[in-house]
C-alpha cells in the first residue's frame, strides 16, 4: 500500500455515512434533490483522487521547504499552487454553495468527509482552500450584495483566497483587548490601522487577491467585546467592475515558523502603515464578533475534523508498518532460533493500535454527526427539528475542537510509539503527522478555552436545554442497543450509561457551586471535564456504530474488528471517567489555591 493510499479507512467511511447516519435520506429535501448515493460517492472519489495524485506526493517537501519571505512578498513551492488549482478546478470549493453562487448545493456533511481525504494527504497545502471556505461562507451569510458581488464569487470561484485575521500581539486569544482600529471615512469605507499576529495564509501567490476578516474597533463604540466590528480587507483593492486595484496598505511584518502546519505561511501582518488600509464594514458596528464566530465555529469542528485526520493517516502507516515489520518473539516461543513475528502480533502493540482505533473512528463517528446537525439546522423542514439541531451543535462543538484535537495528538503520539526508533526519524512520515497535530489544541481557541465554554456556559445554557438533547440522544442509543437484545451491545450500554450518570452528576454539582458563588474552583479544572465529556461522547459514539452494525448483520473481519474496538474503548478508554467525575465533585481548590510566587 503506497503512503497515498493511508488516508482514511474508505470502507469505515461508507459505513458511517449510509449505513449509520444513513445520508442519502437528505436527497429527500428540495435542495438536495439533484443528488444521490452515486453522486455522494463520485464526490468521495473525486476528492481521493485528487488528494492522492496533487496533495500527498509534496507533503514531506513542503514540510522540508517552508515558506520563504523574499522583497515583501511569500513564496511557497510550487506544487502547492498545482495541487490547489487542481482542487478548485474540481469544484470542490464552491460545492456546498447554491447553484446561482456556481455551487451544486452538496450537503455539509458530504463536503466535510470529501475534504478529509485533503487534511491525510496534506494539511498544509489544504489550509487555504480550508480558509477560503470559512471566510466565504461568513460574507455569504452576513455581506452586502456588492460585496458579495465583489468578494464571495472571486473566492468560490477560487481566484481570491481568504483569511481570518483576529489576534493580535499584545491580546493573544483576549479579543476584548484588540486595538486594531477602524476610522470612517465618510464614504461608507473604513480606514484599518493596527497589527495582526498568527495569520495563516496571510501572504502568498497562490491566487489573483487575498481577502482578510479583520476584527478592529471603530472609536467611540463600546469596551470589550461589545465594541468589536468586522471589516473586509482586501490585500489589493477590487474596481466596481472586478479587475484588481492598487495595493491596499496591507504588508507582511514577517512570517512566523511553526513547529507543524510548515506548508502554510502564517505572517504578522501590519495595516496602515501608509495611513490606513480600505476596509468595507461586515454587517452592523460592533457586532463583529458575533459574525466572526459564525467562521469559528465552522472552524472549530473543521479543526477538529482535522486532528482527525491526521490521526487516521498516521493509525494506518503504524497499523501497515506494524504488520509488515518482524521483530522479537510471543512469549510462549522459548526457541531463539525461531523466526521473529510481525509486531502486531505483540499485545503492547495490539494495544497502542487499540487505542488508535479508539479515538480515530470514534472521533470521525463524532465530527460527521456534528456535521450531520448542520445539514439538520440549515435545511430540515421542521422548525422545532432545525432548533433542536442548532442547540445540540452548539453543545458538542467544543468537545469536537477540544477533545479531538487533544486525543487525536495522543493517537498520532501512539503511531511514532509503534515505528520504535523509526517514528522520531524524519524518514517516516509519522513524525511530521504529530508535529502538524500538535497544533490543533491551540487552533481556533485553545482547548483550555473550549472546556470552560463547554463547563460554563454550554452546559447551563437555556436552563441546561442543550445538556438534555445531548443527554436524550445518548439515552436514546442506550435503548436501541437494548432492544437489539445482543449481549455485547448490553455490556456496552452498561458501559455507556454509567459514564453518562457521571457526567451529569458532576454537572449539576458544579453548577449549583458556581450558583453559589463558587465558580473561581468549580470551572478551575474544565479540562478535566471536557476530557469525561469527551470520553463519553465517543463511549456514546461507539454504541451507535455497534448497534447500526447489529442491523447491518454484517459478520466479516471489518464488523468483528468494530466490535472489538467498541468494547475496548468502553473497557479501557470510559474507565477514567469515574476518577475523573469524583475529583470534579470534591470542588477541591489545588488549582486556584496555588500562588505564582510558590512556582
Amino acid at each position: 500500500m503506497s503512503s497515498a493510499d493511508k488516508l482514511v479507512d474508505r470502507t469505515n467511511l461508507a459505513f458511517l455515512l449510509y449505513d449509520w447516519l444513513g445520508i442519502e435520506r437528505l436527497t429527500e429535501r428540495e435542495v438536495f434533490a439533484d443528488h444521490s448515493r452515486e453522486s455522494f460517492d463520485q464526490t468521495l472519489e473525486l476528492a481521493h483522487d485528487i488528494a492522492t495524485q496533487y496533495f500527498a506526493p509534496h507533503n514531506h517537501k513542503a514540510d522540508e521547504n517552508e515558506p520563504v519571505f523574499e522583497n515583501g512578498h511569500v513564496k511557497l513551492i510550487p506544487e502547492v499552487k498545482v495541487a490547489l488549482d487542481a482542487y478548485v478546478e474540481s469544484g470542490l470549493l464552491s460545492a456546498p454553495h447554491a447553484y446561482d453562487l456556481g455551487g451544486i448545493q452538496l450537503p455539509y456533511v458530504l463536503t466535510m468527509a470529501a475534504n478529509g481525504f485533503f487534511s491525510a494527504a496534506n494539511v498544509g497545502s489544504q489550509s487555504y482552500f480550508f480558509l477560503t471556505a470559512a471566510n466565504a461562507n461568513v460574507i455569504a451569510h452576513f455581506g452586502t450584495e456588492d460585496q458579495k458581488q465583489r468578494f464571495l464569487r472571486p473566492l468560490l470561484d477560487g481566484r481570491f483566497f481568504g483569511t481570518m485575521c483576529l489576534s493580535e500581539p499584545q491580546a493573544g486569544s483576549s479579543l476584548g483587548d484588540l486595538t486594531t482600529r477602524a476610522e470612517p471615512v465618510g464614504d461608507g469605507t473604513y480606514r484599518i490601522i493596527g497589527n495582526k499576529m498568527w495569520i495563516s495564509a496571510a501572504d502568498h501567490d497562490l491566487s489573483e487577491n487575498i481577502v482578510h476578516l479583520v476584527l478592529a474597533k471603530i472609536p467611540g463604540g463600546p469596551p470589550g467585546v461589545k465594541g468589536i466590528s468586522l471589516f473586509i480587507v482586501p490585500k489589493l483593492l477590487v474596481n466596481d467592475d472586478g479587475s484588481i486595484g492598487a495595493p491596499n496598505d496591507v504588508a507582511v511584518a514577517g512570517v512566523n515558523h511553526k513547529f507543524g502546519y510548515r506548508g502554510t505561511v502564517n505572517c504578522a501582518l501590519n495595516f496602515g502603515e501608509n495611513g490606513g488600509a480600505i476596509g468595507y464594514l461586515v454587517g452592523e458596528e460592533h457586532k463583529g464578533l458575533a459574525y466572526m464566530f459564525h467562521m469559528m465555529n465552522e472552524a472549530r469542528v473543521g479543526v477538529g475534523f482535522g486532528a482527525v485526520m491526521l490521526a487516521s493517516t498516521g493509525y494506518l502507516h503504524a497499523l501497515q508498518y506494524a504488520r509488515d515489520r518482524k521483530q522479537g518473539r510471543l512469549p510462549a516461543s522459548r526457541d531463539p532460533l525461531s523466526e521473529p513475528v510481525s509486531i502486531v502480533e505483540h499485545a503492547d502493540v495490539r494495544r497502542m493500535l487499540l487505542e488508535q482505533k479508539g479515538i480515530v473512528e470514534g472521533a470521525l463517528a463524532l465530527c460527521l454527526y456534528a456535521a450531520l446537525l448542520v445539514d439538520e439546522k440549515d435545511t430540515h423542514p421542521g422548525d422545532e427539528e432545525r432548533r433542536r439541531a442548532a442547540l445540540l451543535l452548539d453543545f458538542l462543538t467544543p468537545i469536537v475542537k477540544g477533545w479531538c484535537s487533544q486525543s487525536c495528538v495522543r493517537a498520532s503520539d501512539l503511531a511514532i510509539q509503534v515505528y520504535g526508533g523509526y517514528g522520531y526519524s524524519r524518514e517516516y512520515p509519522v513524525e511530521q503527522f504529530y508535529r502538524d497535530n500538535r497544533l490543533n489544541p491551540i487552533h481556533e481557541g485553545t482547548d483550555g478555552i473550549q472546556s470552560l465554554d463547554l463547563l460554563a456556559r454550554k452546559a447551563t445554557m437555556l436552563q441546561g436545554a442543550a445538556l438534555k438533547l445531548w443527554q436524550r440522544a445518548i439515552e436514546n442509543a442506550l435503548a436501541a442497543a437494548r432492544a437489539a437484545g445482543s449481549g455485547d451491545l448490553g455490556g456496552l450500554a452498561a458501559g455507556v450509561e454509567a459514564a453518562l450518570r457521571e457526567c451529569l452528576e458532576t454537572t449539576a454539582v458544579l453548577g449549583a457551586a458556581a450558583a453559589a458563588g463558587n465558580a473561581a474552583v468549580a470551572q478551575s479544572n474544565s479540562m478535566a471535564y471536557l476530557e469525561m465529556m469527551g470520553r463519553t461522547t465517543i463511549g456514546w459514539m461507539w454504541l451507535e456504530q455497534a448497534v447500526a452494525l447489529a442491523k447491518t448483520g454484517r459478520d466479516d473481519d471489518f464488523a468483528r474488528g468494530k466490535r472489538h474496538t467498541a468494547r475496548y474503548y468502553v473497557r479501557y478508554e470510559l474507565a477514567p471517567v469515574a476518577r475523573l467525575g469524583a475529583t470534579l465533585r470534591a470542588l477541591d481548590d489545588t488549582l486556584v489555591e496555588m500562588q505564582e510566587a510558590w512556582f
